[in-house]
């Protein structure tokens, strides 16, 4: 697997050692490490290959990203510079195709990387992630021109890429987007406004989604805008509950004149576009609420081993032990429904939408239920952000939200079992 190879290239070890000391009681950022127990597998039914690459990602984000995260998120910084890192090991294009430097690498693969590295960080993970798909979008709709021109310097986080589909007065309901894109004569006039957009005023490539004809999906296109065209601008960077490494600002275009080779595939595909974009997004989102979940989860786990409680250790509690086999339970499930959507989707399953759905409304609701229960488990101490319970949690909230909320989810879901097909 050519990503492996990258990755193993880079120098990071990869061995059976573990190092540190017990995270329960020092939570000095050298101390992020795999524990011994194998409850539950993050491995489970993975290639040889896969398992490779996961610990390898795992390394990364042991020695790279965790010891710096919690000052990314109190400092609301956004790493560049490990980002740059990661695009140097096959990861800034982890399923875009090898011919223009991508990593060429499985969807699956994909969210088990994006797992491995939210255990670190699920911020600037979930940042990684956004920009992996507006790669793809170019690799996978764009004509030879702007793959050759545009997906190199992505891959190689040379440039930062920006998903732009939600609006100010529509976001679960993208088909009723207002920004327009006019035609006149070569060039695309674009008008309107996105909101909540992860990257914005950073990124240097922006997809976005404008009308460029009649109401509903079928009259909305997709289009790439660069960052220095005139009438592009920027809201103020948006205070949030979480996701302080990645920036969010509105993206605001006033007249924005574009060749009309900006135009990602055909007048009319840009909701089609949008969707197989989201079907990724979901899982990659959910990926990261997995490493969230299970980061705390192991964290709660070393706690009750040494913390005591009434003479007794909190692992002694048969309460907090069956509250522990639920946590265990559900990290599983969620797991295995994001990887089995992942392969729906590298085998083009007529159905992978609908499981893409299932996987991203379950994934993200047991993510961050974990997170709570985990930092319910610290009791005061979990409050406290001397330690990283509460940064997993104030991460993983918003995944139940963003890449479409998961009442969303639950209508796909609901109108796929009511359809007459």
């Amino acid at each position: 697997m050519r990503g492996v190879r990258r990755l193993v290239c880079r120098g990071v070890r990869v061995n059976g050692s573990r190092r540190g000391n017990v995270v329960g009681v020092n939570f000095n950022a050298t101390n992020f490490k795999r524990f011994s127990s194998n409850v539950p597998d993050i491995s489970m039914n993975l290639s040889d290959d896969i398992k490779e690459l996961q610990e390898v990602a795992l390394s990364f984000a042991q020695k790279e990203m965790y010891p710096h995260a919690e000052k990314w998120d109190e400092e609301e910084i956004f790493p560049v510079d490990v980002l740059k890192q990661l695009a140097s090991m096959g990861l800034g294009g982890i399923y875009i195709k090898e011919e223009f430097g991508g990593t060429g690498q499985s969807r699956l693969a994909a969210t088990v990387v994006f797992e491995a590295l939210a255990t670190a960080c699920p911020s600037t993970t979930a940042y990684l992630s956004i920009h992996n798909m507006c790669g793809w979008v170019i690799d996978e709709f764009g004509n030879q021109n702007q793959r050759s021109k545009f997906v190199p310097d992505l891959v190689n986080c040379e440039k930062f890429g920006s998903y732009c589909l939600t609006e100010p007065s529509c976001g679960s309901d993208a088909s009723a987007l207002k920004t327009t894109a006019k035609k006149q004569g070569d060039h695309y006039i674009l008008t309107g406004e996105k909101a909540f957009i992860s990257g914005g005023g950073v990124s240097d490539v922006y997809i976005v989604m404008a009308r460029t004809g009649g109401p509903g999906p079928k009259g909305i296109s997709c289009f790439f805008v660069e960052k220095d065209t005139p009438g592009l601008s920027f809201g103020k960077k948006e205070k949030k509950l979480g996701w302080n490494s990645q920036p969010t600002r509105a993206v605001i275009l006033d007249n924005v004149k574009i060749p009309q080779e900006n135009l990602i595939g055909k007048e009319g595909d840009g909701f089609k576009i949008a969707m197989k974009a989201l079907d990724g997004g979901r899982i990659n989102i959910g990926a990261c609420s997995l490493g969230a979940a299970q980061k705390c989860f192991e964290l709660a786990r070393e706690h009750m081993k040494v913390r005591t409680a009434f003479g007794k250790q909190l692992r002694e509690f048969q309460g907090l032990e069956f509250r522990m086999a639920d946590m265990a339970s559900d990290i599983t499930m969620a797991r295995m429904m994001v990887r089995n959507a992942a392969e729906k989707l590298d085998s083009k399953a007529e159905d992978g939408t609908l499981y893409c759905a299932m996987a991203k409304k379950v994934s993200t609701d047991i993510g961050t239920k974990v997170c709570d229960d985990a930092l319910q488990m610290f009791g005061g101490y979990g409050y406290l952000k001397d330690y990283p319970l509460n940064r997993y949690y104030r991460d993983a909230r918003v995944h139940q939200i963003l890449e479409g909320t998961n009442e969303v989810m639950r209508m796909i879901i609901g109108r796929s079992i009511f359809s007459s097909k």
